[in-house]
């Protein structure tokens, strides 16, 4: 299957009213994950154009360290996936522990990155992109059109870049749901 390129969402979409907006269901993990779940890939494509934005004004002020902090993250996410495609306890872990897994991957790379001295772009280059887009998936509300796309992604009709990262992460739906499951039994 052909990876295919989400189309740019219009702006009003991205950013509407205070309406489309509402705080998540902290009790209620594996509905949050899905709302965060389907908004990265339905608007993954003006993700990354504001990604772009502040990687650049970032790169603009500071590139040696910009692509240095690129490298460092890309080169760390490919070890990790490579270590958890290649190593049976990684994979088992990875699994079971699917944030921890990509937390994991942020603290190797700042760590990494701190001992060239790109902390501070690391954390407005990388981070900051990150968190904006963590923090939009969790307060949009999805819509109609946004839950079909989410469903010809998640059945296999259509795979795009948002898609495939989130495979390699194993942050689709069934990873997070074992971390809903294992938080339900850590209360009772």
């Amino acid at each position: 299957m052909d990876v295919q390129v989400a189309p740019l969402r219009s702006w009003d979409d991205f950013i509407p009213g205070h309406d489309r907006f509402a705080v998540p269901d902290f009790k209620d993990i594996s509905k949050w994950n899905n709302r965060v779940v389907s908004n990265l890939l339905y608007y993954q494509t003006n993700y990354l154009m504001v990604a772009a934005v502040v990687i650049s004004i970032v790169g603009f002020m500071s590139p040696l360290n910009m692509i240095l902090g690129g490298a460092v993250v890309v080169l760390v996410f490919t070890g990790f996936v490579w270590a958890s495609h290649n190593k049976e306890f990684i994979r088992k872990f990875k699994k079971r522990y699917p944030a921890t897994f990509v937390i994991a991957i942020v603290l190797s790379s700042y760590f990494l990155i701190s001992f060239f001295g790109g902390v501070m772009v690391f954390m407005f280059g990388i981070t900051f992109p990150l968190l904006l887009m963590f923090i939009h998936a969790s307060l949009r509300l999805r819509n109609i059109k946004n839950k079909m796309e989410n469903k010809m992604e998640g059945i296999g009709l259509k795979k795009t870049p948002m898609g495939i990262i989130l495979d390699l992460l194993e942050q689709q739906e069934e990873g997070i749901n074992k971390l809903a499951d294992f938080l339900a039994k850590a209360k009772e």
